[in-house]
């Protein structure tokens, strides 16, 4: 059995990451046998090394080994492609024709994006799989072949398999072992090494000096997350090899082939400028519904005083007399410097409800109280809550003509509180 340095040679696999030499052992290990094999990993991670890897260190290394890319071939046409048909068997059928299955007998078959298989085909191969037997599209006879099946995919087979779009005992029967191959992303120590070999490989083809990372460079690429994995940066050596004339690659060339954008797990550092802003405006935000929170609660204390010296309480329920002396103990009263304290007078002492209560305002009742919000120093706009409340609504007055009812509706507010804040800003004209 070869060791895994010779294999890396032989198949000219770079890297030392953990889980990609585990995934090579096993495949070391699996080659001698006949067990069906699954490799799971994203697209581009290098799936198509392990069957290559299985069948050369197998028994069947003298016999046929094809590819077969389930996901290229037409669902019409993809059991005629495995299992072969009939002359007659269908429109275009002139002569009887040998599918991959038979003409592989002997040898191993690499069933690449194995989750891409049409239900039918998939009930075919799990034939196949359990008795080695298999018919001929328009035919009756039925053949066997002695072949091994190695699989991969990039789908998510539980969720195919929840789905409906994969039949859970043909995934079972693949998976005997699972081979899984990691992202490029977790291989950021090989990230270099890749490069490097890629820049050799390039500039031997191309007849060009070979391209050369700054450190900055090696940095900037080892942690950028290559959604195209291996492939990815494969091909972006072979564009830079082609196109750029300087052989020493910066950070600033790379961004303009790999951009820093969402893909890069690293932390991005804001100016901190652009941090005061962000949360400057969470805070303005939140100050604004307490603000407005503040006011129509303000407002229904003042309505609910107002009902009682009109009505008096003796219309009142014990519940209702209940509920307005919990709105307005000490506990509830607002802060000193609130714009009005509400007290009641209870004119029977015996009597623990509430009678006739008495508005005492404050003499600054202006809504100066609220700081004006200043996110970045020296910034030239007003950041003040009144001043931008004062002119959105002067703004969606004007906007619809001063009715009233439609530019309450703009702001998204009630015609009362759209009232009281005209009056409130001296707005009537």
């Amino acid at each position: 059995m070869a060791d895994l340095q010779s294999i890396k040679a032989r198949f000219g696999i770079i890297g030392n990451f953990p889980a990609l030499n585990r995934a090579l052992e096993k495949s070391i290990q699996v080659a001698p046998t006949d067990i069906s094999v699954l490799v799971i990993g994203e697209s581009g991670v290098g799936k198509e090394f392990i069957p290559k890897i299985i069948h050369s260190e197998s028994k069947r290394k003298h016999q046929p080994y094809i590819v077969v890319n389930c996901g290229a071939i037409p669902e019409g046409t993809i059991d005629s492609e495995l299992f072969g048909h009939e002359k007659g068997a269908f429109t275009g059928a002139t002569a009887t024709r040998k599918g991959y299955f038979e003409v592989a007998d002997g040898g191993t078959i690499f069933l690449d994006e194995v989750g891409e298989l049409p239900l039918q085909t998939q009930v075919r191969l799990l034939r196949v799989l359990e008795s080695g037997e298999f018919m001929k599209v328009g035919s009756s006879q039925i053949q066997k072949t002695n072949v091994r099946i190695v699989a991969a995919t990039n789908v998510n087979m539980m969720k195919a398999i929840q789905d409906g779009r994969f039949r859970e005992d043909l995934f079972y029967r693949l998976n005997t072992v699972q081979i899984d191959m990691p992202a490029l992303r977790e291989r950021k120590g090989d990230v270099h090494l890749l490069f490097r070999k890629f820049a050799i490989d390039f500039a031997e083809k191309y007849r060009m000096p070979e391209l050369e990372l700054e450190a900055g460079a090696v940095h900037y690429i080892e942690n950028y997350t290559f959604p195209g994995n291996v492939r990815q940066l494969r091909n972006l050596v072979e564009q830079m090899t082609v196109v750029e004339r300087e052989r020493k690659v910066s950070v600033a060339k790379l961004t303009e082939y790999i951009p820093m954008n969402a893909h890069l797990p690293m932390v991005v550092n804001q100016p901190s400028s652009q941090k005061q802003t962000d949360f400057g405006n969470e805070r303005e935000i939140m100050y604004k519904i307490l603000f407005d929170m503040r006011n129509d609660i303000n407002d229904l204390k003042s309505l609910t005083s107002e009902l009682i010296k009109n009505r008096g309480t003796a219309d009142l329920s014990s519940q209702e007399k209940n509920l307005i002396s919990r709105i307005y103990t000490p506990e509830t009263q607002p802060a000193a410097n609130s714009n009005s304290l509400l007290y009641f007078e209870n004119n029977n002492n015996n009597n623990q409800n509430v009678q006739n209560p008495t508005i005492i305002s404050n003499p600054d009742d202006n809504y100066e109280d609220f700081e004006d919000i200043e996110i970045e120093e020296n910034r030239p706009e007003s950041l003040s809550l009144q001043n931008n409340e004062k002119d959105l609504i002067v703004k969606a007055l004007e906007k619809h003509n001063g009715r009233r009812n439609r530019a309450a509706d703009e702001l998204g507010i009630s015609q009362r509180t759209l009232y009281r804040k005209i009056k409130q800003y001296n707005l009537e004209e």
